[in-house]
């Protein structure tokens, strides 16, 4: 094969459309576009959901509800669901194998809710202030 005889394979190529080039091409004098009217003329067109001027189906309906994406990777735990799970080390692998976070969840925050009486470390956890405060009481500490 030299760089002479490369072509494109037989139909992948086609003669562009041209329009109102008389008769004879059949898309001669309105060039396919019919007769009259918005769509016909240049520039004539409307938006995405146009319908004529009566109530587009998006107005038409009711607006409801809202999920936020974050919520979906943030997750937060109590003092009594550490106490619970008796650990010395937490981390969000041991949390999610748990169960007390869902397996999406990459941000994790305890938050003070409930006693702590176990000493626990926490490694890639966040805590509030109040919880943190609660931990080092007990004898463990936030990472």
């Amino acid at each position: 094969m030299e760089l002479n005889s490369i072509k494109p394979a037989s139909g992948a190529k086609h003669a562009k459309r041209r329009v109102g080039r008389g008769i004879g091409s059949g898309l001669g004098k309105t060039c396919g576009r019919g007769h009259k009217g918005q769509k016909s003329r240049a520039g004539g067109y409307h938006k995405v959901g146009f319908e004529g001027g009566q109530m587009p189906l998006q107005r038409r309906l009711p607006k409801r509800g809202f999920k936020s994406t974050t919520l979906r990777y943030n997750a937060e735990i109590t003092l009594t669901d550490l106490q619970r799970l008796g650990a010395a080390e937490v981390d969000v692998l041991a949390l999610k194998a748990a169960g007390l976070v869902p397996e999406l969840a990459r941000v994790v925050k305890v938050i003070k809710a409930g006693e702590l009486s176990l000493a626990v470390t926490l490694k890639g956890v966040g805590a509030t202030a109040g919880a943190k405060a609660s931990i080092e009481a007990a004898g463990g500490s936030v990472a």
